[in-house]
């Protein structure tokens, strides 16, 4: 497996102190990269490596990491609320909400802000690489690297190639995704690109079968978990991924697509419209 040390990647900088960033964060510092947590403001980043603690702490407590390894890996990542902490990182990834108005934004600042070598990724699950590159000045130097949720259990993360993505950009950010553990796949910058193309219509066709009283929320999702052989049911893995997401996603796939078969649901969307957005939110097609 390539190491922290066999590659130009010694600074890793994270957008976004969320669920998402922040485990991209902690499977970075416990792979031996110095990583700077930045959210718009130091409390929000503070906040976002206590939470981060808190789960390594359960990890030693499951006998899972020594309480040495987890004082490493949080000694490795410095909060900040400010994008001036990136200009010292080689690579630096971009976890904000799946907004295409305020990825832009982001990332014409983050350009501004970042050393004229350093890569610049996303985490987005949708949006074009493409167009994102292309509101900076270094648009051979951005890529997609698309996690999965939760970062440090999920072991697939994706790659993706904007039209303008360097060679040296996607052997930089292949190398990197080996140093943190992850197993790689490759896609095309189209909407979805591979998992999302193939798993949100699939969660908003269960929205439609709920929706036409086909069976119940709790039937279909047995239906699925024993019938298909699935570990859990499509309102389960909506509710985690968070239903404002999934309905970022699919209409990123209808809209960029211009295939009816991605509408979203309208159930799906009176749930967003309520609040309803899953476990963040306390309830979401379940009470949490």
């Amino acid at each position: 497996m390539t190491t922290a040390a066999e590659i130009t990647v010694r600074r890793l900088g994270v957008v976004g102190a969320g669920q998402m960033g922040g485990g991209i964060a902690q499977v970075a510092a416990q792979r031996g990269l110095e990583v700077v947590l930045v959210d718009v403001t130091q409390e929000q980043a503070d906040k976002g490596k206590a939470k981060l603690v808190a789960g390594l702490a359960k990890l030693v407590e499951r006998g899972k990491l020594s309480a040495e390894d987890r004082d490493a890996a949080v000694a490795r990542i410095a909060p900040s609320g400010s994008y001036e902490a990136l200009g010292t990182c080689d690579f630096v990834i971009e976890s904000a909400t799946e907004n295409p108005e305020l990825k832009k934004k982001i990332f014409a600042e983050l350009d501004r802000k970042l050393a004229p070598a350093a890569i610049l990724a996303t985490n987005t699950s949708s949006i074009s690489i493409t167009m994102l590159a292309a509101h900076t000045k270094r648009p051979e130097q951005v890529i997609g690297m698309h996690f999965m949720n939760p970062v440090p259990v999920m072991t697939l993360c994706e790659l993706i190639r904007g039209l303008q993505t360097s060679e040296a950009t996607y052997q930089t950010t292949l190398q990197l995704g080996q140093v943190m553990g992850k197993e790689l796949v490759t896609a095309r910058d189209m909407p979805g690109f591979i998992v999302n193309r193939l798993l949100i219509p699939y969660l908003n066709e269960a929205c439609f079968a709920l929706q036409e009283s086909l069976g119940s929320v709790e039937d279909i999702d047995k239906g699925v978990k024993l019938g298909l052989n699935h570990p859990m049911g499509p309102f389960q893995l909506a509710d985690l991924i968070g239903l404002d997401t999934v309905l970022a996603i699919g209409e990123v796939l209808h809209r960029e697509m211009g295939d009816d078969k991605y509408r979203p649901a309208p159930l799906l969307r009176n749930y967003v419209a309520a609040g309803w957005l899953g476990r963040k939110t306390g309830r979401g097609f379940y009470k949490y």
